[in-house]
């Protein structure tokens, strides 16, 4: 992974993590509102390129869903498996509040540091997650 890739994943980590509860949350109903046309609604024709299966088109947008907690899985992956690399003290606690979603600022006022050396200590951070190419090995799931 380069730089700005890794850097965008750190940006958007906590919302992607927030995202992967809230969309499995919403999958775990059964789907309300999937009941059939009946009546004269039933004999009339569908639009083209579309099923009057409510059931079918439920599977295809839950299937899409699942597609999109796949892509974010694999980006916080991307973080996950560097963590190890990150050794220094101040790095791990600028590191931590990034992932929990806080803004430079607010960190900088949390550990006394101006905004300026919080920006260097992440791109410090990026460095280090870059440096490293991890193998895909085989890991434990991401536990939300």
């Amino acid at each position: 992974m380069n730089r700005k890739e890794i850097e965008n994943i750190l940006k958007d980590y906590h919302w992607m993590i927030n995202s992967i509860q809230e969309l499995r949350k919403s999958m775990m109903s059964a789907g309300e509102g999937l009941t059939a046309q009946y009546g004269i609604e039933a004999s009339l024709p569908k639009p083209k390129g579309t099923t009057g299966d409510p059931i079918y088109r439920e599977i295809i947008r839950r299937e899409k869903r699942h597609a999109v907690i796949n892509k974010y899985k694999a980006k916080i992956s991307v973080i996950q498996d560097r963590l190890h690399l990150i050794k220094d003290d101040r790095e791990l606690e600028v590191l931590h509040w990034l992932l929990e979603g806080k803004s430079y600022r607010w960190i900088a006022l949390h550990m006394g540091l101006s905004h300026s050396h919080i920006k260097r200590l992440r791109d410090s951070i990026i460095g280090q997650m870059c440096e490293t190419d991890v193998p895909n090995v085989p890991k434990e799931p991401v536990l939300l």
